[in-house]
């Protein structure tokens, strides 16, 4: 792990100059995982290419000392202040910082770096992160091997009548702890009936019907890295047209599947799976983009859609997730994670998605 630690910070340093700063101070704590494997809850890092500095309080200096390597280890409250004081002398012009910090700490860098020019960079860290290495790629893989399985249990506890939404959404969070998940990725979707065809509808106290559909979107956090997948069944009989919908929104996935490849750009990304579905009359029905990439975050960069710019490129790991929803009467969701490879992709997600009756 520490050798693609370090690689990870070659990179972050090689891209200084193209960001135009010196040095750039991450208090993301998600992206100060990714560059140094901390994962306590108050750090500061400080990144240029004279030095390295990672600063935490008392709480974390013992588990700083055993898992962060090649950084000037500083014991403060006052992270900013100490890094000033550092750097003071290093002949720096311009500093970086996240965009997504607030206004007041803003004011605070301001003032106590007012000898240096203060630059904002957008989605610094966030851009290495779309190209996972190999411990990352392994990571997720587990964690989507931990959805498939909970995924195959929850088929038998389902009971038609007797269960309901909140149950199976609780049913798929413990199973995937069982598997060794730390925790779900975001909170489960499990919308029967009409309700499915609300893309993120939330768990309700509805009971799942025979004749209803269910979708379940869910993940977990395995090692601190993301699954998500979406699978959509019928709940003891499916109609002729209930069919004909998710043969499209089958094949919509399976598409995607067949053109993902490294060189691909965003918008054939989104453009592809949302062609089928036009050409079977669903378009107006499909009613978000087809997916985004996953990591530490369950939504991060690539994202898709219509209008999207860049191309993918091997490592990312991103979810193919075509839907068509028929307001007042039910909704189907396919999602896989793919992993991008130069001469196509790879499906993570591998529980089974043709049409399911129970």
């Amino acid at each position: 792990m520490k050798n693609f630690l370090q690689e990870r910070l070659r990179k972050f340093e090689t891209a200084l100059d193209e960001a135009g700063v010196d040095g750039i101070l991450v208090t993301n704590l998600t992206n100060i995982y990714y560059l140094t494997g901390f994962s306590g809850t108050n750090a500061t890092l400080f990144i240029s290419k004279k030095r390295r500095v990672f600063v935490t309080d008392a709480r974390y200096t013992l588990i700083a000392k055993s898992v962060v390597t090649g950084f000037d280890l500083v014991e403060t409250r006052d992270a900013l202040t100490e890094v000033a004081k550092l750097i003071a002398n290093d002949r720096l012009e311009t500093i970086g910082f996240d965009s997504q910090v607030t206004y007041s700490f803003y004011q605070q860098m301001a003032t106590v770096f007012a000898d240096f020019e203060l630059k904002s960079v957008t989605n610094f860290v966030e851009t290495l992160r779309t190209i996972k290495d190999e411990v990352e790629v392994a990571t997720i893989r587990h964690a989507c091997s931990i959805s498939d399985k909970a995924f195959m249990d929850v088929l038998d506890f389902i009971k038609p009548g007797q269960t309901t939404e909140m149950q199976v959404a609780n049913f798929l969070d413990f199973r995937m702890r069982e598997y060794g998940a730390t925790g779900v990725s975001f909170e489960t979707i499990a919308a029967s009936g009409y309700r499915s065809a609300m893309p993120h509808g939330v768990a309700s106290e509805k009971a799942i019907e025979t004749g209803e559909s269910l979708t379940m979107d869910f993940g977990c956090y395995y090692n601190h890295y993301v699954s998500d997948m979406t699978r959509t069944i019928h709940i003891g009989q499916v109609n002729d047209q209930e069919r004909e919908i998710y043969d499209v929104v089958l094949r919509a996935n399976k598409a995607l599947i067949d053109k993902a490849q490294a060189g691909l750009s965003y918008a054939d990304f989104d453009g592809i799976p949302r062609a089928v579905i036009e050409a079977a009359g669903y378009g107006a029905n499909f009613t978000h983009g087809i997916g985004h990439g996953i990591g530490l975050d369950i939504h991060e960069e690539p994202f898709f859609g219509p209008t999207a710019s860049g191309v993918l490129q091997a490592g990312m790991m991103v979810t193919d997730e075509p839907g068509i929803y028929l307001d007042g009467q039910y909704g189907v969701r396919i999602e896989d994670d793919l992993l991008i490879t130069e001469t196509g992709c790879e499906i993570l997600t591998l529980a089974p998605k043709e049409l399911i009756v129970i």
